[in-house]
């Protein structure tokens, strides 16, 4: 079911296992300027979902974030034929399935400029996401920037968590070995850092409600350095 995250902004979470081990998923919903809706990492559209989404209002754009958050993309696109389909770079060859609308870019489409603003993270092209920004709740919208695992209730997870470098809010260890140009990086991670967000929604573990931002900039301290610190 959707939860109410701020102030026109709705989550839903749903179990999801990869290779064996429960890391969770999570859909974002926002409702933009003129009413419609935004779907950022659409999950499986079950009954009671259709009726939350319907009662919030018309939806007008699906966004698959990341080249890992698109397995219910189609399903979504047959129930709201008229809502445009949005692929971060590369999605559109890895699901030629689907009849993509646009790839995204770096910058926010017209159907929700002035409510979102985004950042395609093409430094680490493993995951090729586009993260976006809902400046009027401040919320930094995410799904595999930031892992939250760590504390997460399963203790399979939190294992694998720490082996893999993972002791609170940020990337894991994989993330850092897939970064291929870190001073594209370090540019990208600054302009987000520089949106000042106080929540963070994500896919893996607990959502953040506070000290975004700073979440980010201690778990990408590692691109900073003496000349050109992360945030400028």
């Amino acid at each position: 079911m959707l939860e109410p995250f701020a102030e026109d902004v709705w989550i839903a979470a749903r179990p999801l296992r990869f290779f064996g081990v429960e890391v969770g998923t999570r859909m974002t919903v926002v409702r933009l300027r003129d009413g419609g809706l935004f779907v950022h990492s659409p999950v499986a559209l079950d009954l009671p979902t259709r009726h939350a989404i319907d009662a919030l209002g018309p939806v007008t754009a699906i966004v698959a974030p990341t080249l890992f958050h698109h397995l219910y993309v189609a399903e979504w696109a047959l129930a709201y034929p008229s809502a445009s389909l949005s692929a971060c770079p590369g999605l559109d060859k890895k699901r030629k399935d689907v009849a993509w609308s646009r790839v995204l870019g770096d910058g926010p489409e017209d159907e929700w400029n002035g409510a979102l603003e985004q950042t395609f993270f093409g430094a680490l092209p493993m995951q090729n996401e586009v993260v976006f920004f809902h400046r009027k709740t401040r919320t930094l919208i995410s799904s595999d920037l930031i892992f939250n695992l760590a504390s997460h209730s399963s203790g399979l997870t939190r294992a694998v968590a720490f082996l893999i470098g993972h002791r609170k809010p940020g990337p894991t260890l994989l993330e850092r070995i897939m970064v291929k140009d870190r001073l594209a990086a370090r540019d990208q991670i600054g302009r987000m850092i520089a949106w000042d967000a106080v929540r963070i929604v994500l896919a893996h573990g607990d959502v953040i409600a506070s000290n975004g931002s700073a979440i980010i900039r201690e778990g990408y301290h590692w691109l900073a350095d003496p000349e050109r610190p992360v945030a400028r």
